[in-house]
């Protein structure tokens, strides 16, 4: 596993439907080291900590694999490392085999895996297509959030180490067909609630989806 680029970006004011909207989703490639933090990189900020930012979506990651899919799905040929808003851009870390609570080094960061992405309309106003918020949820390509263990310094090149695994093996796909296409999927939300590194705001949504049951 490899981290192919890291991606900053300040919030910015956009003309979005008539309307001035401030948005952080424009990231672009550093080089060198860069310094993580608790909660983002040296550089990179949130616009709506409402719903952005916070210790458990202090980075976001996404796999540069799906670039190929997203350039024919598209039919855009230049999509840049960051198209997506991701301060990580990955290599071999597929949702459909990372664990929720998995913890990793990179360069000399630990992070842990929290949660997938739910994309708001700015992912629609950074493709400039009202159907992508759809077309992102629907491909379950929709990349995952790390909180930081420990700080450090990580650099486009570094090395992705698996430092433990979670053993509930709960996978960060399986978080959004809950959301999506598996939305009945009892024993799979019995499963994710009983996950610690899975945030409250998460398993309070699946309780209360069970308990209504």
């Amino acid at each position: 596993m490899k981290l192919i680029s890291v991606n900053v970006g300040l919030p910015r004011d956009v003309i979005w439907k008539g309307r001035t909207v401030t948005t952080g989703i424009f990231k672009e490639p550093v080089t060198g080291s860069v310094r993580l933090r608790k909660l983002n990189l040296d550089g990179d900020r949130q616009a709506d900590l409402a719903v952005h930012g916070g210790p458990e979506k202090a980075v976001y990651a996404y796999p540069a694999e799906h670039y190929a899919y997203w350039r024919s799905e598209l039919a855009r040929t230049e999509l840049p490392w960051g198209m997506f808003g991701e301060n990580f851009t990955t290599d071999g870390m597929p949702e459909d085999e990372t664990n929720i609570g998995d913890t990793f080094r990179i360069g000399s960061a630990l992070v842990m895996v929290t949660q997938p992405r739910m994309p708001c309309y700015k992912l629609g106003l950074k493709f400039e297509r009202d159907d992508m918020l759809k077309r992102f949820l629907n491909s379950l390509k929709s990349g995952f959030y790390f909180s930081v263990l420990e700080e450090g310094e990580v650099a486009a090149g570094d090395e992705i180490k698996l430092v433990a695994r979670d053993r509930n093996n709960i996978t960060v796909e399986d978080i959004t067909k809950l959301y999506s296409t598996e939305k009945g999927n009892d024993v799979l939300k019995r499963r994710a609630i009983e996950v610690a590194a899975l945030p409250e705001s998460w398993r309070h949504y699946f309780s209360k989806q069970l308990s209504n049951r």
